[in-house]
């Protein structure tokens, strides 16, 4: 039996798209990258094939330093209305582990993975983009991981206890671990 066997509904992913860098382009004009007013990882994701049935949730497209409750609140209404048992959630790296906090702290759902990602170089147009990798790190540690809320960056998983951002690294941390 070859490994196309485990294909399954289990391994179907709902990605929940929340904006950040990940789905950004560099504008000159300010020189910063502002958030795209459609999510390209929908395209992205198809483009690569997976093996697997994948759904796309567009719930807000901005910086994370401006997703307000209110933005918080209709991600967490994505979730747990899902039928997927496998989320990725693709937010901006300045507040994702405040996300993933409040997330923790408010699902009622206890039977999925949820994992945030994102990227400190925005995918389009860019080809040493952390994205690609950070998400498909992010799919594969989302077939393998428990259910609960995981934090997935820099070829790391981690708690929503945990985690911290290194801003003059571009890395994310924990903070039980720092040396």
């Amino acid at each position: 039996m070859g490994i196309g066997y485990m294909e399954s509904k289990n391994k179907a992913v709902h990605f929940i798209l929340m904006g950040g860098t990940i789905d950004s382009f560099y504008d000159g004009t300010v020189d910063t990258v502002k958030p795209l007013k459609q999510s390209i990882l929908p395209e992205y994701i198809r483009g690569v094939k997976p093996n697997f049935k994948t759904k796309f949730t567009q719930v807000a497209m901005k910086d994370s330093r401006d997703l307000t409750l209110n933005d918080l609140k209709k991600m967490k209404a994505a979730i747990e209305k899902s039928p997927f048992q496998k989320i990725i959630i693709t937010h901006g790296t300045y507040s994702m582990p405040d996300s993933a906090r409040y997330l923790q702290s408010k699902i009622k759902r206890k039977d999925q993975t949820i994992v945030f990602t994102g990227s400190l170089v925005p995918i389009t147009g860019n080809v040493y983009s952390d994205a690609p990798f950070n998400l498909g790190y992010s799919v594969a540690k989302a077939q393998e991981l428990p259910a609960g809320i995981f934090v997935s960056f820099n070829g790391s998983i981690f708690s929503p206890d945990e985690v911290a951002k290194q801003i003059g690294k571009g890395k994310y941390y924990s903070i039980f671990n720092q040396k």
